[in-house]
């Protein structure tokens, strides 16, 4: 079972590396958050939760075409964006990453509460990316109880403001990080093994 090297790119952006594969999930166009430098990012896959501008540009990702086979397996779950069946924005994209054992959600844009079904299946995670800045997403409340329903090992925050990048109709990383007894600061990676301690990790794009 590859280690997993979780890196933050900005916003709802990640680059999962493992085995000399690298997977971008939802790239932000240029100029689009901000306080965020254009996003210019080399991999072998890129994936999208939806189509809005901050997390479906896949021109800022160059793919190596590269015949190395991915390291995991790929289930996407489908969901409504919104709280009334899609019609306010649409639908939603649920990536969940099996890398022969270590399990990682990315939740996109969800922008309401996982019924029973969507949180069996959300069950046993090792890391779960999380937006926490309210207004298109969950906020800071709704994401916490969600990180209560699932319990995965890591929590990493995104789509959420800082004093220096963000929308302004979205909260405050703090919002959701005063909710926690412990939150881990610092880096803008993280190495997912099978011996990673539980926590709150807050990563900061270079």
């Amino acid at each position: 079972m590859p280690d997993v090297k979780i890196t933050y790119l900005g916003h709802a952006c990640f680059c999962l590396e493992a085995s000399g594969y690298r997977t971008v999930i939802d790239p932000y166009a240029d100029n689009m958050v901000p306080g965020l430098p254009v996003l210019r990012v080399e991999a072998e896959a890129v994936y999208c939760s939806h189509g809005h501008d901050d997390h479906s540009h896949v021109a800022s990702v160059a793919l190596t075409g590269s015949e190395i086979p991915a390291p995991y397996s790929l289930k996407k779950l489908e969901v409504t964006h919104d709280d009334a069946g899609g019609k306010l924005r649409g639908m939603n994209t649920i990536h969940i990453f099996d890398f022969g054992g270590l399990r990682i959600a990315h939740m996109g844009d969800i922008g309401r509460s996982l019924t029973g079904e969507e949180q069996n299946i959300l069950q046993g995670l090792d890391a779960l990316l999380i937006p926490v800045g309210g207004y298109y997403t969950i906020d800071a409340s709704a994401a916490t109880e969600m990180v209560n329903q699932l319990r995965p090992r890591v929590v990493i925050p995104m789509h959420y403001r800082t004093d220096q990048t963000g929308f302004p109709a979205i909260a405050h990383i703090s919002d959701f990080t005063a909710r926690f007894d412990r939150v881990v600061y610092g880096g803008d990676s993280l190495v997912l093994t099978q011996e990673t301690e539980k926590q709150i990790h807050v990563l900061q794009y270079k």
